[in-house]
């Protein structure tokens, strides 16, 4: 079993095994899924947007704002 301690921040450090497992770098997002009382950590897979952003935006892309905002 790996555990780790939660800060006086609600921080904690994922610990190395972990990190390895889920192959994860710098700057890497992570997704958490709560399940009843268990939690899964995930890392985000990359869609190949890179490091756009503005991809979270999904909101903003109706033809209004292409209009109002396109040629910016």
């Amino acid at each position: 079993m790996i555990t780790s301690k939660l800060t006086s921040k609600a921080q904690t450090t994922i610990p190395q095994p972990v990190r390895a497992a889920l192959r994860l770098q710098k700057g890497d997002e992570l997704l958490y899924e709560i399940d009843g009382e268990r939690v899964v950590l995930s890392r985000v897979k990359r869609d190949g947007a890179g490091d756009e952003p503005f991809r979270a935006f999904h909101e903003w892309e109706s033809a209004a704002d292409r209009k109002a905002y396109g040629k910016l």
